[in-house]
């Protein structure tokens, strides 16, 4: 059952012709200039089994959305013991598709918090979007998680929380994270990576050019057109 801020796995995908003609026409759109798009991501060990895949598949977004005109991406992750990098922003596709498979992981627990604070930061100091965050795992305070999605929802920015597995008491805190932002939550596994493919480039386009552009893909996949009827502003 779909709700607000969680999706159903769909098996069902859009075609290349679908995808191309869906970035085609919101290529046409008008879109605000400088749009930007925080993209997160879990780099801890217990990601290490699809991380290959996983970076390869990320880095295919980047590949997608690269002529998208006015959007800037800043890719941060986590891992280690206490350690977090926000990379510069960039609207250059080859560029952050570079620095995408240069990710490694490394051993530690997970930093939620630290991102989304980070996302608060970067939304005071210049507007973003929207924010996706991918992972597997949350060993964080959820309280403390909540206070900060409230207040991302409170400052008009979302969180797409995008969670790989299907751990119970994951989802619970990711799906609450991301209605409380404004968000959508869903869970994808190593069989989905088309469907996350065009959700990571619904996502995007969202950032870009708002619900309009979203809306410009022909025949969506089920999943796809199930985030659009959740997207802030529809």
């Amino acid at each position: 059952m779909v709700n607000q801020n969680k999706l159903d796995k769909i098996p069902q995908k859009s075609s290349p012709g679908q995808v191309t003609a869906f970035l085609d026409k919101a290529r046409a759109l008008q879109i605000k200039p400088d749009s930007r798009l925080i993209f997160a991501l879990d780099a801890t060990a217990s990601r290490q089994p699809t991380w290959d895949r996983a970076c390869h598949l990320q880095a295919r977004m980047f590949d997608t959305t690269r002529d998208i005109a006015g959007l800037s991406i800043q890719l941060c992750y986590y891992r280690g013991l206490n350690e977090f990098h926000a990379l510069p922003w960039s609207g250059d596709g080859v560029s952050l598709q570079g620095q995408m498979l240069a990710v490694s992981c490394l051993g530690g627990y997970t930093q939620i918090g630290r991102i989304l604070r980070h996302a608060l930061e970067q939304h005071r100091e210049s507007a973003v979007k929207a924010a996706v965050f991918i992972g597997d795992a949350v060993e964080e305070d959820a309280a403390a998680l909540y206070r900060i999605a409230g207040q991302l929802r409170i400052l008009g920015l979302p969180v797409f929380m995008f969670q790989e597995g299907s751990d119970p008491a994951t989802g619970r805190v990711f799906a609450e994270i991301a209605r409380l932002s404004g968000g959508v939550h869903c869970q994808f596994n190593e069989n989905s990576e088309d469907q996350l493919h065009d959700l990571l480039t619904a996502v995007a386009m969202y950032a870009s050019g708002g619900v309009d552009a979203v809306k410009q893909l022909q025949r969506p996949s089920p999943l796809v057109r199930q985030l659009i009827q959740h997207l802030p502003g529809r």
